[in-house]
C-alpha cells in the first residue's frame, strides 16, 4: 500500500523550504565545491562531468553529457538542506569514495551500471544527505577527491559543438522541447504524479533527477547514440521494456536510485545507435506506457 502525504504537510514543507532558502550561503557552497551551479527554483545543481575519461561503447566515443555527467543537487529543507546526487566513478574508485561518504555522514542509496560493454566500465553512485549544507558540500568534495573526478569547474566550450540532428522533429516526436548541452541533445520528461521523499516534494523534478532523461549524441548521417533513464512505477516497468525492445532499443539496467520516495520508483537505462528519428519514435512509444507529460 502506498503512503499518502496530507496536502497540508506538503504545503508546509514547501513553505519551510522557501524560508530556509533565505538562509543558505550559496556562495560558500559554490566555493567549497569549486564550481557554479545551475539554479532551478530553490534547487542548486552542481555538475561533476567526467571530462577526464575516454569511454568507448560500440565504437562510439561517449561525450560527458551523454552518460558521464555526475551531479549533486541541494534543496533547502528544515534543518539546513537536503542533498542528492549521482556520481560517475571507475570500478577502482567506488570503495574509496564510498568510505569517505559514509565517514562524513552521507548515505549511499544505490551503486550500479548504466551502460553495457563500455570501456572503461563506469559505475554510478547515488548519494543522499540532510543537514548543514556547507558540511555536506565539504563531505562530497572530500569524497570525490578519492577519485580522479575533476574538482575544478572547467569553462564551457565556446562555441558549443553543433548538433547535427533534426532537433525540431525530435521535439515533435518526444513531445517536449529539448536543449543542447556540449554536443548532446537532451530531454527531461516530467511525470504527471507528484513525487515526494520524507514528505518533501521533489521539485523541480529535472534538477533532482526524477524526470525521465533522454540524451541524443549525433554519430553521423542522421544517426544518434541514445541513452538516459526512464522514471517508472512498478506497473510501468515491463510495458516500457517491451516497447523499447520492440523498437530496437537495448535495456541496459533496471534499479532504484532512492530509498524513501513515494510513489516507489524504478529507473530504466537504455542504449541504441541508429537513425535518430526512428529511435525517437521508439522512445515515444515507451513514454506512452508511462504517466509522463507532453508539452
Amino acid at each position: 500500500m502506498r503512503k499518502t502525504i496530507p496536502a497540508l504537510m506538503v504545503i508546509g514543507a514547501c513553505f519551510i523550504a522557501t524560508a530556509q532558502a533565505q538562509n543558505v550561503d550559496w556562495q560558500k557552497i559554490d566555493e567549497t565545491l569549486g564550481r557554479k551551479p545551475n539554479v532551478a527554483d530553490d534547487v542548486h545543481r552542481y555538475g561533476f562531468p567526467r571530462t577526464d575519461l575516454s569511454v568507448i561503447l560500440d565504437g562510439v566515443p561517449i561525450k560527458p553529457g551523454l552518460a558521464l555527467g555526475g551531479w549533486v543537487a541541494f534543496k533547502p529543507a528544515h534543518g539546513g538542506a537536503m542533498v542528492m546526487g549521482d556520481l560517475v566513478l571507475l570500478e577502482t574508485e567506488v570503495n574509496p569514495v564510498m568510505a569517505k561518504m559514509i565517514a562524513n555522514g552521507l548515505a549511499i542509496t544505490a551503486v550500479h551500471n548504466h551502460l553495457l560493454r563500455a570501456s572503461p566500465a563506469t559505475f554510478y553512485m547515488h548519494i543522499a544527505g540532510h543537514g548543514d549544507p556547507i558540511k555536506l558540500a565539504s563531505a562530497i568534495h572530500g569524497a570525490l577527491a578519492e577519485s580522479k573526478t575533476p574538482l575544478t569547474g572547467a569553462a564551457p566550450a565556446n562555441p558549443a559543438p553543433a548538433i547535427d540532428l533534426d532537433t525540431a522533429k525530435l521535439d515533435q516526436i518526444i513531445g517536449v522541447k529539448g536543449q543542447g548541452n556540449g554536443g548532446i541533445y537532451q530531454f527531461n520528461v516530467k511525470r504527471r504524479d507528484p513525487i515526494t521523499e520524507d514528505g518533501m516534494p521533489l521539485t523541480p523534478v529535472g534538477a533532482l533527477g526524477v524526470a525521465t532523461a533522454i540524451n541524443f549524441q549525433p554519430t553521423g548521417g542522421g544517426k544518434a547514440a541514445i541513452t538516459g533513464d526512464f522514471v517508472l512505477t512498478s506497473d510501468e516497468v515491463n510495458p516500457v521494456i517491451a516497447a523499447l525492445r520492440t523498437h530496437g532499443i537495448e535495456v541496459t539496467a533496471l534499479h532504484s536510485h532512492m530509498l524513501d520516495e513515494q510513489p516507489r520508483l524504478f529507473f530504466m537505462h537504455f542504449w541504441a545507435n541508429d537513425d535518430a528519428i526512428k529511435l525517437a519514435e521508439g522512445l515515444r512509444a515507451a513514454l506512452d506506457k508511462t504517466a509522463s507529460t507532453k508539452g
